[in-house]
């Protein structure tokens, strides 16, 4: 027989063990919905997400390379080797080149559209103000300058790039505080330790530079170069006429240079771009002893 004490205490007992079982469940419904959102924070990244991060790590790494390339440039401006050009063509040539990739990145920039990550979004946007004071400037800048001070120029030039550092918390920070930024950023090419702008867009190996050149789409025909489209073979000099820009063009064993009104600009082989405003791009699609395959294009 069971006392009235003792039904008491069971149904205590009993309410004591309902509600623990309700915070239980509680708990459990808790931690389950924070799992389940940061389950789906962590999920796949989208393809169109990977594919905006590598477009990012892309430009950031072109950047990085127009740094780096300009204060070297700078450092031999202000000490040419002998023989050599003089630090006023030096500093021509680096005046017409330099601005381009600059360009080329903001364009790409500009041409992405939403990541989907806040976060993302704002480091691009920072990118772009940064661009967008940058550039102006340099499009002021002539390479006709070099020729009244060379190393003064130069200088005003690379100042300009070398304020092109990556806006904080850049990219590496924000894989950091997001798991779909972070899968996107190992599954991005471009994002990979070592990649270098171009190396996926290689259809084919590079000529051998120690092997007969590439036949050129024009051959030797410099005339076909009149609407700022052609390819042709240059085994020494050369003087070609491309939408509408007069170029002198010298190809020997180590380099092309390239000669025009706007100034001088010098290739150290297979793989250079010169680009002359917004007339004339050009490429050494290959190039030895006995000359170089150039490809004039409009940009």
């Amino acid at each position: 027989m069971i006392k009235r004490g003792s039904l008491a205490a069971v149904a205590a007992g009993l309410l004591l063990a309902v509600a623990g079982c309700g915070n239980g469940a509680e708990g459990k419904a808790g931690a389950s919905g924070s799992g389940s959102a940061d389950a789906a924070q962590a999920g796949p990244p989208s393809r169109k997400l990977v594919k905006w991060v590598g477009a990012v790590c892309e430009s950031t790494s072109a950047l990085k390379t127009v740094r780096k390339d300009s204060a070297k440039d700078l450092k031999e401006i202000r000490k040419p080797e002998e023989p050599g050009p003089p630090a006023e063509h030096l500093a021509a040539s680096y005046i017409s080149r330099t601005p381009w990739p600059v360009e080329e990145a903001e364009s790409d920039l500009k041409d992405l559209g939403s990541s989907g990550v806040p976060a993302a979004d704002r480091l691009r946007d920072a990118w772009l103000k940064k661009l967008k004071n940058v550039v102006p400037e340099l499009d002021e800048m002539s390479p006709a300058d070099a020729f009244e001070d060379a190393e003064g120029s130069a200088a005003d030039v690379d100042e300009l790039i070398q304020s092109l550092t990556p806006p904080e918390p850049d990219l590496g920070a924000l894989t950091k505080k997001d798991p779909r930024l972070a899968t996107a950023h190992k599954r991005a090419k471009q994002c990979a330790p070592g990649w270098k702008p171009g190396e996926e867009e290689t259809a084919k190996p590079a000529p051998d530079p120690t092997g007969p050149l590439p036949e050129a789409a024009d051959g030797k025909d410099t005339g076909a170069c009149s609407d700022g489209k052609c390819e042709v073979l240059v085994t020494s000099e050369a003087d070609i006429t491309a939408n509408g820009l007069n170029v002198h063009v010298t190809a020997d064993g180590d380099s092309v240079t390239f000669q025009s009104d706007g100034g001088y600009m010098r290739l150290g082989g297979q793989g250079g771009v010169a680009k002359f405003g917004d007339d004339v791009k050009v490429t050494v699609v290959a190039q030895n002893e006995d000359g170089a395959v150039l490809k004039f294009s409009i940009p």
